[in-house]
């Protein structure tokens, strides 16, 4: 078994059978410093919301009250972490298996890919720009997509090359409205309809 590891959480790649090569798996996961970078804000954010519940509520009282929010808080925080540690796509020549955050499984078979499309597009009022990935369906859906928030470009560069599918890459970064006008197909349905309308 080959084994990487790095900001993008690690990536692994097995074969399934014993003798030959067998059908390689490439299991990919998120970044791993996300743990800190989202942990840290709910962490501080719970602070406060403790000690206005100390300030506000008598003594005699607060106990009781405390105990059950640091209880609700924590657990949120562990739920959160089982779901973080356990979302991965596994991708092999035959498709993409993806674990998502909140437990759920998707499946894509490969013979339902067209390709692989790689985008730049601009974070939300600012001009940096985050790299998307998406999987597109014969059909013109978005059926796995990869933002680079939470993958890390080594792991995106695997996806087209195990899919065994060809790779377009955008020549321009794209704002989301650009890219909603453009495709919506490929957005998830949150996002197919714009808030300034």
């Amino acid at each position: 078994m080959e084994l990487r590891s790095g900001d993008a959480g690690g990536s692994s790649s097995a074969a399934a059978a014993v003798g030959g090569e067998g059908l390689r798996v490439f299991t990919l996961r998120p970044r791993r410093s996300l743990a800190r970078s989202i942990g840290l804000p709910i962490a501080a954010l719970a602070i406060p919301v403790l000690a206005a519940e100390i300030w506000l509520i008598d003594s005699s009282e607060a106990l009781p009250v405390m105990a059950a929010t640091a209880a609700v808080v924590l657990s949120v925080v562990f739920v959160a972490w089982v779901g973080y540690r356990r979302a991965n796509a596994s991708i092999s020549r035959y498709g993409i298996v993806e674990r998502g955050f909140f437990g759920g499984v998707s499946t894509v078979a490969a013979r339902d890919v067209a390709g692989v499309l790689r985008v730049q597009l601009y974070r939300t009022n600012s001009l940096d720009t985050t790299q998307e990935l998406f999987v597109v369906e014969r059909t013109g859906r978005g059926a796995f997509r990869m933002r680079g928030r939470f993958w890390d470009e080594p792991t995106m560069n695997q996806v087209a090359e195990v899919l065994g599918v060809d790779e377009t890459v955008g020549a321009e970064p794209m704002t989301l409205a650009e890219l909603r006008e453009a495709n919506p197909r490929l957005l998830y349905w949150f996002e197919r309809r714009s808030l300034t309308r």
